[in-house]
């Protein structure tokens, strides 16, 4: 049977009759009558007998369909009630078709082969060959839409080589219409939040924070009022906004212009409003996309506000936060932390505390900061790190010397046999679940304190017992310095302790270069007071002569790119702790204000970035995966050359620039 359908479908020989066409013309013009009515007879008897073998071929088809398969015979005589074409894939020929295929394209029998790009334009087959018994997508064809399915035609190729499929093609205009309606029309929840408020109306008069609120109050009702949004006031300084998904979409094409135009508020004193808004949609009802937009608050505060945070069921999806925000927290979240962290700590059997992987003095010295706490509690103690792997090597060697920590250092395995149902982890320099130190003791321990000051990652730790989250603090180290100060008396606290507490700080703020503020500088005050010595500071920060000569190696390997940006793409492993400084050092080169460094370390590639100007960092290094704050930010991308790395690194500074 399949041998048959083959013969049946074959193409027929090449037709001569257009050539035996074109000869009558000469032998018409030179008086060769004779000849040329032959000419004429056979060319008209060839095309006679195509067309006889054609109509034969079809009806040969039609009675083998009729014959061998209900559902081909429903479809040769119209029954069912939707277009079907026959078709060979190897080259799309049209190979055999039904009355309602035919009265939708206004196909009809020719001479020569047709091909379904003809006749159907947009109608593709490979996926047939895939294995898929759908099209992916929809056909568009005279204003209709169509959802175009097939099977293949087992057997035929057998003696010709040639495949053949069969498509059905199902009129759902009318279905695909509302499902878009519904798509178009589903709720979505807003909250939008003046997360600067208090900041705005602090020492102001009553009339004056009557003016500011009434500003502010019409600029985010006019933003509303132009997508159609739904307006009501929570409280002084938070709104809720019902929007449909359409709405959304328009907001997004705007920019979020809300962004830029609150901040045209001022306060007398001078400074700028500035808002966050919080989206949640895909939820199962209004409740879910309230719950989704609160969190969506949350990440959005816990990233410095003044952006865009859309929650799905999901992901997370940012906008803006490119601005470099200045200092927004004040002392009263450190001294309740300190308060509840002592609690936690005296109700805890033992204490881990562990930074991220490859920890440097910021990871370390916030560590030792926790340790120092828990000593004066009188807890057990014990800091998770990697002895070989981290870049933190001269304070670990300086801490151990001290016989409080010579044996506090442990290993994750290390930790997971040591830990039961009332140990305490404290995470310390990261708020990322990937990036800690061990992660199967993360999952292990339920009773989790997180003290950071990296900007929010959409996979951040959650439901911490207590969070300590300030993306405005310059370092983990000034966050914990400033619990010690409540919790502590300065005499619980050693010198080396402090001066680890203080590399910490002077690491990430480029020895007070960057990311300071008026806190950041008491911190390192009480520090000084009680013993930190600066020397011994500065020493943690030696390189040796190898180590000097490969960062420089690094720095001469670097390009300029779009003028102020300088980027060194290695083809060779150095260490982090190199790497990073290397991207310091270009910061120190003039013109140049934002740095990458980039290396291959095993399967992955290594990016450190730093900005001292307008560049946001981390909002760059985030679509790579990577994280940090506006100025400095890292990666690792795993499974990509450096090439392909850089590659992407570009094409994010472009979005970054040009959108």
């Amino acid at each position: 049977m399949n041998k048959k359908l083959t013969s049946l479908l074959r193409p027929n020989m090449i037709l001569y009759f257009a050539v035996l066409l074109l000869m009558f013309v000469p032998l018409a013009v030179t008086g060769q009558y004779l000849f040329a009515a032959i000419e004429l007879a056979v060319a008209l008897l060839v095309m006679g007998i195509y067309q006889w073998d054609a109509h034969r071929r079809r009806r040969a088809l039609a009675k083998f369909i009729s014959e061998n398969d209900e559902l081909l015979r429903r479809a040769k005589d119209g029954d069912l009630p939707f277009p079907i074409l026959i078709v060979r894939l190897s080259d799309g020929a049209l190979a055999w078709y039904n009355k309602r295929f035919s009265k939708l394209t206004g196909v009809r029998d020719t001479l020569r082969p047709q091909s379904v790009a003809e006749v159907l334009p947009g109608l593709k087959t490979d996926w047939l060959l895939d294995g898929r018994d759908t099209a992916p997508g929809e056909l568009e064809y005279r204003g209709r839409r169509y959802l175009v399915s097939g099977t293949m035609l087992s057997g035929a190729e057998e003696q010709s080589g040639a495949v053949y499929g069969m498509l059905f093609l199902r009129d759902l205009t009318d279905l695909l219409q509302v499902r878009d309606e519904y798509i178009r029309s589903r709720p979505i929840l807003a909250i939008v939040l003046i997360d600067n408020y208090d900041e705005l109306t602090n020492n102001l008069s009553d009339a004056a924070v009557s003016s500011l609120s009434a500003a502010l109050d019409t600029c985010v009702s006019e933003w509303a009022d132009r997508y159609g949004g739904l307006l009501r006031r929570q409280n002084y300084n938070r709104f809720l906004l019902m929007l449909e998904a359409k709405d959304l979409v328009a907001i997004s094409a705007d920019r979020f212009s809300l962004l830029e135009s609150v901040r045209s508020v001022t306060n007398p004193t001078g400074v700028a409003a500035t808002v966050s808004i919080a989206i949640g949609k895909d939820g199962a009802d209004y409740r879910e996309d309230y719950a989704f937009a609160a969190l969506a608050v949350d990440m959005a505060l816990s990233r410095g506000g003044d952006q865009v945070v859309i929650k799905d069921r999901y992901d997370f999806t940012f906008y803006g936060g490119r601005n470099k925000q200045g200092e927004r927290r004040t002392k009263v979240k450190s001294r309740v932390m300190a308060s509840s962290l002592s609690e936690l700590i005296q109700q805890s059997s033992r204490v881990f505390v562990m930074g991220h992987r490859m920890a440097d003095l910021d990871a370390v010295g916030a560590a030792a900061g926790v340790c120092c706490l828990c000593r004066a509690k009188e807890k057990k103690v014990n800091i998770v790190i990697d002895p070989e792997v981290n870049a933190a090597g001269p304070l670990l060697k300086l801490l151990r010397t001290m016989p409080e920590y010579r044996e506090c250092f442990l290993s994750g395995q290390d930790a997971l046999l040591l830990a039961d149902t009332k140990s305490l982890l404290v995470v310390v320099d990261t708020n990322r679940p990937d990036q800690v130190e061990c992660k199967p003791l993360l999952e292990s321990l339920r009773r989790v304190v997180v003290i950071d000051h990296h900007r929010r990652a959409a996979d951040y730790i959650e439901q911490p017992v207590l969070n300590l989250h300030e993306p405005f603090a310059s370092s983990a180290s000034e966050l914990v310095t400033e619990v010690l100060q409540y919790a502590l008396d300065a005499s619980d606290i050693t010198a080396n302790e402090a001066a680890a507490l203080l590399s910490g700080i002077v690491l990430d703020t480029k020895n007070f270069g960057v990311r300071t503020s008026s806190r950041t500088f008491e911190a390192a005050a009480f520090l000084r007071r009680i013993g930190a010595d600066p020397v011994m500071v500065k020493k943690l920060f030696q390189n040796d002569l190898p180590s000097t000569l490969e960062r420089y190696r690094a720095v001469q390997a670097a390009k300029l790119y779009r003028d102020n940006l300088a980027i060194a793409a290695l083809d060779y492993t150095i260490n982090r702790t190199i790497a990073a400084q290397a991207a310091d050092e270009l910061l120190n080169i003039s013109g140049i204000d934002t740095s990458f460094v980039l290396y291959p370390q095993g399967d992955q590639t290594i990016v450190s970035a730093r900005s001292i100007g307008e560049a946001n960092v981390q909002v760059i290094l985030e679509p790579l995966g990577g994280g940090g704050n506006a100025s400095t930010a890292g990666a690792q991308i795993k499974n990509k050359s450096v090439k392909d790395t850089l590659d992407a690194l570009l094409r994010s500074i472009n979005n970054y620039f040009d959108n």
